[in-house]
């Protein structure tokens, strides 16, 4: 008898399951139009796995705003452009409001959570999430104090190392988290503590590897591949390992609660717990809490952490936009602490700030949404449960809305008089019912900790290194390795 190449077993199976799905698969009328997809990896071939945003883009100047592409046997709508993606997230808001079925995701989600949840569990987590939020200090004087605190923090340690090079990203990491943890723990970590660095990378690794091409292909033949070993596996452990943080923690805030002295998310949602007798009650179980608790923890960290990192790197490659900062700064704030009412006084920094959230793209891709029904869009026809990708990289390099949209240009924001300008195609956060809940945290952060750091700091290149602008791969789109030096200012 002849060895069974496993191999040919797995490209046999793969081709069954074509079949398969090839011929139960209605043919849909108008949908919109995209590359002709090959047997089993449909329009893979063409895709840049590592960069998918990239083909993305190329794609719709040959197909348009409303394009499709296939994705093995995953048929995607991709949007592209302010205007498409404006209109399919604001005026159609309701229809393009769910979340598609994401292998990866939904093994570490289980459908739990906010980001990635599904239907009422959704609406009930993230009005409870928005509402606590707020209730907390989000947007508040309240939580600007404990940024305030935590900007010294983050100058006594950029100060430890005396104008010598290092590496910023698990500090970075670190300051941003804390103003989250503050919110959901109570309390802040030390940048050097054991079990917080630990999180940090477990959630800095799960976040690359979610963007490579090897969980790329995990989910589009998740059916073979989760037999397989490789990075889904990883990602995996990862989650698990901060889950289990995660319920130690909330565990000893059960032990702990006062239910008339509820000082942060988790207490809340315990308090929930114990006294919903509504409709609701059943959402406010341990696993919405676990995935609440690591769904903030993550996005609270590391799209601000990622975003302020862009821009130190951007301040060391246009020392002359560095300088035109540090010269408002001066002015309006002095060598006092800066506060988010400065942000008004300062229209050239306000500028620089947006420009860096544009130009660094941090979510290319935006997170995918689903139709929520059969919906006409645009002249398509879009079935319910079709995945639909509203391409952030589309809006925030929209060339009838920006000037200069693969440059870094401060002057997008400003006009002829140095005014700060409001442009409506900066949509970082996205927009409509899944837009980022934390939106409002997120501009206070940037503002303080950005104004805070150039205030006390001029940052330099170390000598004869080379600035690359180029974004790594996952995700989310981190600048790439680098050191930076701080120099200590007057």
């Amino acid at each position: 008898m002849l060895p069974i190449d496993p191999v040919t077993v797995l490209l046999l199976i793969l081709f069954f399951l074509f079949l398969m799905k090839f011929f139960n698969e209605p043919k849909l009328k108008n949908f919109p139009p995209g590359p002709k997809p090959l047997p089993i990896i449909g329009n893979m071939h063409i895709l840049n796995l590592k960069r998918p945003y990239w083909t993305f883009m190329e794609l719709s100047k040959q197909y348009g705003p409303v394009y499709s592409v296939q994705i093995g046997s995953q048929k995607m709508v991709l949007l592209c452009g302010y205007e498409a993606v404006k209109d399919a997230l604001v005026n159609y808001a309701e229809e393009f409001s769910e979340r598609p079925h994401i292998p990866i995701f939904h093994d570490i989600t289980k459908g739990y959570g906010v980001i990635f949840s599904h239907g009422e569990n959704w609406k009930v987590m993230r009005r409870f999430t928005l509402s606590t939020l707020r209730d907390l200090g989000m947007g508040r004087r309240t939580i600007e104090d404990k940024i305030t605190e935590e900007c010294e923090f983050l100058v006594k340690k950029f100060k430890s190392y005396g104008g010598k090079p290092f590496e910023n990203t698990m500090i970075m990491n670190a300051a941003v988290a804390n103003i989250i943890v503050s919110i959901l723990l109570g309390h802040r970590f030390d940048y050097d503590d054991p079990v917080f660095l630990r999180l940090m990378s477990l959630i800095n690794e799960n976040i690359r590897l979610a963007g490579s091409p090897v969980v790329t292909l995990y989910n589009t033949f998740h059916s073979v591949m989760r037999w397989l070993p490789g990075a889904h596996r990883k990602v995996s452990e990862n989650a698990e390992e901060t889950k289990k943080f995660v319920t130690k923690t909330f565990t000893k805030h059960k032990e702990q609660l006062d239910v008339n002295d509820q000082r942060t998310l988790i207490d809340t949602f315990l308090v929930k717990q114990q006294e919903e007798k509504s409709e609701f009650a059943s959402y406010f179980n341990n696993e919405n809490l676990v995935m609440v608790v690591s769904n903030l923890f993550a996005a609270g960290m590391e799209t601000t952490s990622t975003t302020i990192r862009w821009g130190l790197l951007l301040m060391m490659k246009y020392p002359e936009i560095q300088k035109n900062v540090q010269n408002e700064i001066e002015k309006v704030i002095g060598s006092s602490e800066p506060q988010s009412e400065h942000r008004k006084k300062m229209p050239y920094t306000d500028a620089v700030i947006h420009e860096v959230q544009r130009f660094a793209n941090i979510v290319p891709t935006n997170i995918p949404h689903a139709t929520t029904q059969d919906v006409t869009f645009r002249g398509y026809f879009i079935p319910k449960g079709t995945f639909v990708m509203p391409l952030l990289t589309s809006v925030l390099q929209d060339e009838s809305y920006f000037e200069k949209p693969n440059e870094f240009y401060p002057k997008h924001f400003l006009d002829s008089k140095g005014n700060f300008v409001k442009n409506e195609a900066f949509l970082p956060f996205s927009a409509g019912k899944r837009s980022c809940a934390g939106e409002n945290l997120a501009k206070m952060e940037l503002f303080l900790f950005f104004t805070r750091l150039l205030q006390n700091f001029t940052f330099k290149a170390p000598p004869g290194a080379k600035l690359d602008l180029t974004p790594a791969v996952g995700f989310t789109t981190p600048p790439m390795p680098h050191l930076i030096c701080a120099i200590p200012r007057g």
